[in-house]
């Protein structure tokens, strides 16, 4: 494996930025950009199963995103599905775990019943798994696990408490979040997984990422020295 005798990250996080920019540095419309960005992703998951990476997280859809033009909205919904449709079977094949991580809540029925159906059908794959965040927001993520809590009259007293309720408590915590297209931002996105991952910025737009570019975040990856808040011995 290339990555051998080098600290490959169990779970890798992206911020998937700049498919507008790309489309219109084209002449395209946004949605073209969104559907070279679905290529993006089928390449880095390739390339993340391929070196030893255990976790994909990708932030698909915030919830700041309903904010978009409707026509734009609508193709989106539509792309999932038809990624869905048309993809599952084949990433099934090819061992990999398919969740989604967001709210349901104002989600059309079409749109969650192709969640369901892709993580039922994928449900017994074990060689990496695609945690599409879908409908995600961070706070929102937060404040929900909060009202699951109280709703199951648990009360909040450490952060094992809260994990419980989180929309995927088992997942662990992004050991590297990529995000790419120069922007230096969270954008809501893993506020509460991410206290301790490492950060990697990138001016590349999402359509253009691919394997050279998951190469190079995880060799910055493995020269870093995590030291989740200890202070560095003298």
């Amino acid at each position: 494996m290339e990555q051998e005798n080098k600290k490959v990250p169990v779970h890798v996080a992206v911020i998937m930025d700049g498919n507008g920019r790309w489309a219109k540095k084209r002449g395209l419309p946004r949605l073209m950009g969104h559907r070279a960005g679905i290529e993006a992703l089928e390449r880095t998951l390739r390339a993340a199963a391929k070196l030893g990476v255990r976790y994909l997280s990708v932030y698909a859809f915030s919830t700041e995103n309903w904010n978009r033009p409707k026509l734009e909205v609508a193709g989106l919904m539509e792309l999932l599905q038809r990624f869905a449709k048309a993809k599952v079977p084949e990433l099934k094949e090819n061992g990999v775990r398919v969740r989604f991580c967001g709210s349901r809540k104002g989600v059309p029925e079409e749109v969650l019943r192709v969640i369901d159906w892709s993580e039922a059908e994928t449900a017994e794959c074990d060689r990496i798994t695609l945690v599409v965040c879908f409908n995600y927001g961070g706070r929102q993520e937060i404040l929900d696990a909060i009202a699951a809590a109280r709703d199951a009259r648990c009360e909040i007293r450490s952060e094992a408490d809260l994990q419980r309720f989180l929309y995927v408590p088992e997942l662990p915590d992004p050991d590297l979040l990529i995000r790419t297209s120069g922007e230096l931002r969270l954008s809501n996105f893993w506020l509460w997984q991410s206290s301790y991952s490492e950060f990697y910025f990138t001016d590349v737009l999402w359509p253009d990422f691919g394997e050279e570019e998951l190469k190079k975040a995880l060799e910055a990856f493995s020269g870093r020295e995590r030291r989740y808040g200890r202070v560095e011995q003298l």
